[in-house]
């Protein structure tokens, strides 16, 4: 699965001692932010972020305050999907570093206190990985094949696929090879399915993890970690679907969210446990809430999609801390909390945009139509951010939410690079507008990322939320940040909530048990807040009020 040399696949007897700032009782308070490696910070000019760069920036990355940072994929790649399409799980892309570049950027986090965990993208390979690359030459029937999820078709002569499933990116999830099989790919074509009921795929994956553990990471981020276990004999579904909320609650569709799942994490786990503190993992798993407890049994985390998905709507944001903590009840795991992350439209741009409005339309108008209310988008951004830090788990920041960026939604379609452009027919702008790079300075046409050209263009309004000019201004979204994350750790001393039950239907007023009272004015009026100690607010009062779309800390005296 890998050029470089290859590691132990047996169990350690004796765990293998790690000097790490993150641990599993870390984990389960620590702010993880996550980083898009390409479009961080580019130390050589050629337009794409690498390793030097994140290095670089170990020092700011201190100063904002977080735990942990969550790399996404840096491996080698032909980049069909951002980077999920890894074509060697145990290197470096060359455009992005070394390996000892890597082991640079790990001693540098941990130096720093900062842990570090690593996408690993268990579902599908790249199409130009060696392993792949074997199938296509091999013969129906063949090991090779075998690895990944090939099927004969139908029709008289198979010129039909094996079914009419669609794939995430549509139309199919199925590609036909020349000499007539098919593939299976739930995502873009150029991302082949394992099969996990081969025994060497299970194998090598455990080499992979313990190849990176022993490079100094401290655990994993498991992307789509609910689509690994299929069985392609299971009666279909009414409907088959690849949409959390379609998904039946009983594990019976036939690729996702099944219960023979989490048999292939256990088995991770016991890898994580050669490892003293053991390794860490969240599971990116589309599963309905219910059944999401499982994965904490399996994996120890799971992402909860909930206030990722919550408009400003206090109402819904009541409903999404109540689900994720019943959750964290129920599987004795602990809440995570995210507002954006790399596949969804930024948080200023959500909350500024009128309530019910097509996202896809108004990126396919260039951000026209609707107009975005950029004022009100970044007031609400800073009041969900510090909503969110107020309540207890693991919470993750996306690159540039510090900053308060906008979803760049003027990006030339001939720019764009996410497969759901092409895999539509033009129809789904998708989601480049959150990935363009990171502006550092307040000048210049690259701010600082580059001496080069950006992989994908930044705008002319960077200027006003780049890091060097947030960095003189006391009241900017990066200060809101900094405090807020040096208070968080004090407040997670409190691991329980209560929703308070006097608060108005506008207002979501969160209660820790040690005494500190977050409340956020989701209305249009003023409302007052407890009696107390001000700590913080995300915007100013209003004679001693909390004004709409603002949140405050207070402590209570």
């Amino acid at each position: 699965m890998s050029s470089t040399a290859s590691q132990p696949t047996g169990a350690r007897q004796v765990p293998v001692a790690r000097d790490t700032p993150l641990t599993p009782d870390s984990w389960k308070t620590a702010t993880v932010y996550q980083i898009y490696p390409r479009s961080f910070l580019d130390s050589n000019g050629d337009g794409i972020g690498d390793l030097t760069g994140m290095t670089s920036k170990v020092p700011y990355l201190a100063e904002l305050g977080i735990d942990a940072v969550w790399l996404s994929p840096f491996y080698p790649s032909a980049l069909a999907d951002g980077g999920y399409d890894v074509d060697d799980y145990r290197n470096v892309a060359p455009n992005i570093g070394t390996m000892d570049e890597f082991d640079a950027l790990v001693a540098a986090l941990h130096s720093a206190g900062i842990g570090v965990i690593v996408d690993i993208v268990p579902n599908h390979s790249g199409s130009g990985h060696a392993w792949f690359v074997e199938a296509l030459a091999a013969e129906p029937g063949s090991p090779a094949r075998d690895r990944y999820v090939f099927r004969d078709g139908r029709g008289d002569a198979g010129e039909l696929p094996p079914n009419d499933w669609p794939g995430h990116f549509g139309p199919s999830c199925w590609t036909r090879v020349p000499d007539g099989q098919w593939y299976m790919h739930l995502f873009a074509p150029e991302q082949p399915d394992f099969n996990w009921d081969n025994a060497e795929v299970r194998e090598d994956f455990k080499t992979t993890l313990r190849f990176w553990a022993d490079h100094g990471v401290d655990g994993f981020r498991v992307d789509a970690a609910h689509a690994v276990a299929k069985d392609l004999n299971a009666p279909p579904p009414p409907l088959f679907s690849l949409h959390m909320h379609e998904l039946p609650e009983d594990g019976s569709h036939p690729v996702l969210d099944r219960d023979s799942v989490h048999e292939i994490y256990r088995e991770w786990q016991k890898v994580f446990a050669e490892y003293d503190p053991p390794l860490v993992a969240v599971a990116e798993a589309v599963a309905p809430i219910s059944r999401r407890g499982a994965y904490v049994e399996s994996l120890g985390q799971v992402f909860s999609f909930e206030l990722i998905e919550a408009t400003w709507d206090p109402a819904w944001f009541r409903r999404s801390i109540e689900a994720t903590m019943a959750l964290s009840e129920r599987s004795g795991g602990v809440p995570t909390w995210a507002l954006t992350n790399h596949d969804c439209l930024r948080a200023a741009s959500k909350y500024g945009l009128p309530q019910g409005a097509d996202v896809n339309a108004w990126l396919m108008s260039g951000g026209i139509e609707p107009r975005e209310d950029r004022v009100r988008g970044a007031a609400r951004a800073r009041a969900a951010t510090l909503l969110m830090l107020s309540l207890p788990g693991t919470a993750y920041i996306y690159q540039g939410e510090e900053l308060g960026l906008f979803e760049v939604a003027d990006l030339p379609t001939d720019q764009l690079q996410d497969p759901l452009w092409k895999r539509s027919g033009h129809v789904i702008k998708g989601r480049d507008g959150c990935r363009v790079p990171l502006p550092w300075t307040s000048n210049g046409p690259t701010f600082g990322f580059t001496t080069g050209t950006p992989h994908l263009p930044m705008p002319e309004w960077f200027t006003t939320v780049s890091e060097e000019h947030e960095e003189a201004d006391p009241a900017s979204t990066l200060a809101l940040h900094r405090s807020a994350l040096a208070m968080r750790r004090d407040l997670q001393s409190g691991i329980s909530i209560e929703l308070a039950p006097d608060a108005a239907d506008t207002v979501v007023h969160v209660v820790r048990d040690n005494g500190w009272h977050s409340v956020t004015n989701f209305g249009d009026e003023t409302v007052e807040l407890p009696r107390g100690e001000l700590l913080l607010t995300s915007g100013p009062l209003a004679g001693g009020k909390l004004p709409p779309d603002t949140t405050a800390w207070v402590k209570a005296t």
